[in-house]
């Protein structure tokens, strides 16, 4: 395929659509989780995270805390709540010592001693702010919502009420800034003067640090800053009071008026509530807030990123994949940082990773059970022509099979089936036979030779030829090609009998020639650009299958070349047939067959004919024809298999004597 066509297909053939609808099958499977209220607490987590990496700060913090902390309980030696004249005095001192607005993170709803009372209305004015609170309780028709505002006297002393209730999120981290138009902190940028802009709806609460991150002062020191607070502490100020107390701060234990912030991940500690709404007047002050996109844009940003992973991994996976997903998750990450610090935008970026690495995990997925079946299919292919043992290896290090050709000492076996041109004729009108009765020989012929851990090169009709130390290495790869040799001839035996049993005195009987020699060939692919085979190439081959042709004419199943022979000598009992003249070689190479294994070496009849064959061969040598003649007539008695190869033999020895 060329061209267009070739450019809409994968590298791995799969059509290029069908890659892509995976990855909007991915996002469309991960866009609801955008409305999944779990799921937004992780979201939520990545914005504490992101959001304290090199935070934004105020020009100048515009708030002074007053601290009800364990240093003042102690120097003022009295039980909470503190008598409310005491507040009246904080008041006074405050305004005297130049403070803008007076806030009081504390609740006032129920009245104290009615002289304490007045005492603190007198002291009260437009510059203060009190805390109110909005309590919501469900009820079976709905949700009512209920204002709780400071006792009447202090607000018909001048002081503004402000809710200073928060909303925090399903981990009871406080993250939201408050929806209210009259809360605690524009109330208290009201008095100061200052503008008070709206809150988009779910905009979040930018941290500028952990707890006593504002500057912070005890309420004991406030009763007195001629004596303990250098002078201007409180010009022109916005002033805050409420309880920070450290005991039992911690994320695992609450106390009154604490809350877990973006810091707690980090610190572990809470952060007072008179410092939270100190954070809240400054991101209203300098519009520093965070507003989260819309569920539109995140599913955008999810689609985004599908088709981001999709085309990345649009060539399958491999390990510059890996690459290619960190890249992703960075992206994603980094970006997401960097609107949040330039824009004030909080774009969140788990359902975005998480859908780019669905894709590539699913790409891999789908890599990888291509590769397992096409792996399966290939070794199912591959163990037709070398064994199941040597097709595991291959699969468990594919490094092993070097293709290209290499140089390499193999055996190699060429085996024939011996009358089958005859077998043809008879059965021209018949190709099923035929064919049946082909395909059942070379079934027990291929078997021996994979048993024998041998590759099958190739089938050429009635004939197969094998080899072995390839692809991988076979030690002792000549014993294993003889003893297939031998396989195979008991096989054909076993099915000449089992032919006879089915079909009668006229079925078939098969006879094999085998020819195995040994050297060095060149082995790998072998053909063209367009078809190749793992094949053998060289002389050795050559010669393997000269001397499978030359079983016929010497009337033995069996010829081993002098290399093969050398290395299987102490294993079978061999004689030499005769010596040939082979390519490239000035003298003359004997050839040899096997008369049985070495295990024999002592029956009288195989110890008789090896001694006599050698007689045989000198007397030829020596030119002792009538001698030679002799022996020869008695090793066919010994030796009945060997009859045909003898019989030959006298014959040639009877030309001698000619």
């Amino acid at each position: 395929m060329n061209g267009p066509a070739a450019s809409r297909r994968m590298q791995t053939g799969e059509p290029l659509w069908r890659h892509f609808a995976m990855a909007g099958l991915i996002a469309a499977l991960l866009s609801p989780l955008a409305f999944f209220q779990p799921f937004a607490l992780i979201e939520a987590r990545v914005f504490d995270i992101l959001s304290t990496i090199a935070p934004p700060r105020p020009p100048a913090y515009g708030v002074e805390v007053v601290a009800i902390d364990e240093p003042s309980f102690s120097e003022i030696g009295q039980r909470w709540p503190w008598p409310r004249d005491l507040h009246a005095q904080l008041v006074e001192r405050l305004r005297a010592a130049g403070a803008k607005a007076i806030g009081f993170d504390i609740i006032f709803a129920e009245p104290s001693t009615e002289e304490a009372d007045k005492r603190l209305a007198a002291a009260l004015g437009p510059d203060v702010v009190l805390a109110a609170d909005d309590v919501t309780t469900k009820l079976d028709h709905g949700v009512q919502t209920t204002r709780v505002n400071p006792i009447d006297p202090f607000l018909d002393a001048g002081a503004v009420p402000g809710v200073a209730s928060v909303d925090p999120d399903g981990d009871v981290y406080l993250r939201r800034m408050p929806a209210q138009p009259d809360s605690f902190a524009a109330e208290i940028l009201r008095l100061a003067g200052k503008p008070v802009r709206p809150v988009p709806e779910g905009a979040l609460i930018q941290y500028f640090g952990p707890a006593r991150t504002y500057p912070t002062v005890s309420y004991y020191q406030a009763l007195d800053p001629e004596e303990f607070l250098q002078p201007g502490r409180f010009k022109d100020k916005i002033v805050l009071v409420g309880l920070s107390l450290k005991a039992a701060t911690s994320a695992n234990a609450g106390t009154p008026d604490a809350f877990p912030t973006a810091y707690t991940l980090t610190t572990g500690s809470l952060t007072a509530g008179v410092e939270v709404q100190a954070t809240i007047v400054d991101n209203l002050l300098h519009n520093l807030f965070v507003v989260p996109v819309s569920r539109l844009a995140v599913l955008a940003l999810i689609v985004g990123a599908a088709c981001l992973a999709a085309t990345m991994s649009i060539y399958g996976v491999s390990w510059r994949t890996g690459f290619a997903a960190l890249f992703v998750v960075i992206f994603f990450i980094a970006g997401s940082w960097l609107v949040l610090r330039m824009e004030r935008v909080w774009l969140p970026p788990v359902l975005p990773v998480a859908t780019a690495l669905a894709v590539f995990g699913t790409r891999f997925g789908l890599d990888y059970a291509r590769e397992r079946q096409m792996r399966q299919a290939v070794s199912e292919a591959f163990s037709r022509y070398i064994s199941p043992d040597l097709v595991a290896q291959l699969a468990h290090d594919p490094n092993a099979l070097r293709l290209g050709g290499e140089r390499r000492n193999l055996s190699i076996l060429f085996c024939d089936v011996r009358g089958f041109t005859s077998l043809s004729e008879k059965l021209k009108d018949e190709p099923e036979r035929l064919t049946s009765l082909i395909n059942r020989l070379l079934d027990p012929l291929s078997e021996a030779v994979l048993a024998e851990g041998g590759t099958i090169d190739k089938y050429m009709g009635d004939c197969v030829m094998a080899f072995w130390n390839a692809p991988l290495p076979s030690p002792h790869h000549p014993r294993r090609a003889v003893r297939a040799a031998t396989r195979m001839m008991e096989a054909v035996a076993v099915l000449n009998a089992e032919l006879r049993r089915e079909e009668g005195e006229d079925a078939p009987v098969f006879a094999i020639g085998v020819g195995i020699n040994t050297g060095d060939c060149v082995v790998g692919n072998v053909g063209s650009r367009w078809r190749y085979d793992y094949s053998v190439l060289g002389d050795t081959v050559n010669l393997a299958s000269r001397l499978e042709s030359l079983s016929k004419e010497y009337k033995v199943s069996l010829i081993l070349g002098p290399a093969t022979a050398e290395a299987v000598r102490e294993d079978y009992v061999l004689i030499e047939l005769d010596r040939i003249a082979v390519r490239g070689r000035a003298t003359e190479s004997a050839i040899y067959t096997v008369v049985a294994p070495a295990s024999h070496n002592q029956d009288p009849a195989v110890a008789e004919l090896t001694r006599l064959h050698s007689q045989i061969l000198a007397c030829m040598r020596d030119g002792r024809r009538d001698e030679a003649l002799s022996l020869a007539v008695r090793c066919q008695s010994l030796h009945p298999s060997l009859a045909g190869y003898y019989g030959k033999l006298m014959r040639k020895i009877e030309q001698m004597q000619g």
